[in-house]
């Protein structure tokens, strides 16, 4: 069995924690941040558990990750 390539996109925009789970990082944190509101900014800090609905997606696309 040949070698599997990781997605290098992939791989820089998600992260497994020990558990195996999957994080990602939050979206709309960019730029026009004046007119969100300081929770939305406040909860977007940090990484979060991407759904459950995605994982074979993203395990797909990082066969060596978890």
């Amino acid at each position: 069995m040949y070698k599997l390539k990781t997605n290098r996109a992939a791989a820089k925009r998600f992260k497994f924690t020990k558990s195996g789970k999957i994080k990602r990082g939050c979206a709309y944190r960019r730029h026009i941040l004046e007119k969100k509101s300081p929770k939305m900014k406040h909860q977007s800090r940090g990484m979060h558990l991407i759904h459950e609905t995605d994982y074979n997606r993203v395990e797909k696309l990082l066969p060596y990750g978890g």
